[in-house]
């Protein structure tokens, strides 16, 4: 029976093996809880500059906003709502946030752009709202980070090439996980087919509220149709039910409102040979650091006017390990 145990000193017993979304499927993980979460760390070099973060009143972009502020960054006093009749201000730090309907986007950050010619913006909205508020960054000529999932990816790259605007797209914020990818996509550039013939499960937990499948898995699974594994994505078991997250997958009680938990599983044609590739991530800090990096990233490399102009996490990975290198 599949596990998704998160790597632990504290194990239990192991169920046995069978196939996900069958008879046989996993009814129990446990999962010791995850170390209490470090105050992010000042960064080594005095770095402060205006960053808006688009869709605070959501758990993520309120994150994100919060995580601005532990680093210094000058948080840009504005964030939007995707309903109409708002009246809201939220206090992130120091700084009083005020919300607007989506009515006054245009208006709010044209005058958002002329007040702080050198921001990034950070958008952590709906997958509905992807390619209209990217439309309107490009058109302002605000330079955008994009952590929001979904929407026409097509239509999203083509909005700033068009434009020549700047923005970091990626639907993976966490460092770590988009170096345990790329590590994947290097496997099946390097070893095409090593994986034929073999069986493979997918099971992805997230918290009730993500609305769409998880970016990560899909990119995942790619990855193991290059290696010779045929997938069809209808199979992939994706819970969101808090009962089943609980019960099931051993998500920690405290983190079902926040959580990522992903199992890929391989069998050989005989069922001689196994491999298990897991990642298991509590609550939103990570992509809440990574998606400042990226905005100190991309920062960078609009007040350098690099001649590239769209980005993905990949890039700061490797800014990141270049400079480590020296």
């Amino acid at each position: 029976m599949l596990s998704m145990r998160p790597p632990s000193t504290t194990l239990s017993r192991r169920p046995r093996r069978g196939r996900l979304g069958g008879a046989a499927a996993p009814q129990y993980v446990s999962a010791a809880a995850p170390a209490p979460a470090l105050e992010p760390a000042a960064p080594p070099e005095s770095v402060s500059f205006p960053i808006l973060v688009n869709g605070c009143t959501g758990n993520m972009g309120l994150s994100v906003a919060e995580a601005a502020a532990l680093r210094g960054l000058h948080l840009v006093p504005v964030s939007f709502s995707s309903r109409e009749k708002v009246e809201k201000t939220m206090q992130v730090g120091q700084t009083d946030i005020q919300i607007y309907g989506p009515s006054k986007r245009e208006d709010v950050l044209s005058s958002i752009a002329d007040e702080f010619p050198d921001v990034i913006v950070v958008d952590y909205t709906g997958p509905g709202s992807v390619n209209s508020n990217a439309e309107l960054y490009c058109k302002l000529g605000l330079p955008f980070v994009m952590g929001t999932t979904g929407g026409n990816k097509h239509l999203l790259y083509k909005s700033v090439q068009d434009s020549k605007n700047y923005a970091l797209i990626s639907p993976q914020m966490g460092k770590q996980v988009v170096a345990f990818v790329a590590a994947m996509k290097i496997m099946a550039e390097q070893f095409p087919g090593a994986f034929s013939g073999y069986h493979l499960e997918v099971l992805e937990s997230h918290q009730a509220g993500k609305l769409d499948t998880s970016g990560t898995a899909k990119d995942v699974i790619a990855c193991f149709e290059k290696l010779g594994v045929s997938y069809d994505m209808n199979r992939m078991v994706k819970i969101r039910d808090p009962e089943q997250q609980l019960e099931m997958v051993g998500v920690p009680e405290e983190h079902i409102q926040g959580h990522a938990f992903h199992l890929y599983h391989l069998t050989s044609p005989d069922d001689s040979v196994s491999f298990e590739f897991q990642h298991n991530v509590c609550g939103r800090s990570i992509y809440a650091e990574g998606t400042i990096d990226a905005a100190m990233f991309l920062h960078r490399k609009v007040q350098s006017k690099d001649s590239k102009r769209i980005y993905n996490m990949d890039d700061v990975l490797r800014e990141e390990t270049c400079h480590k290198a020296y």
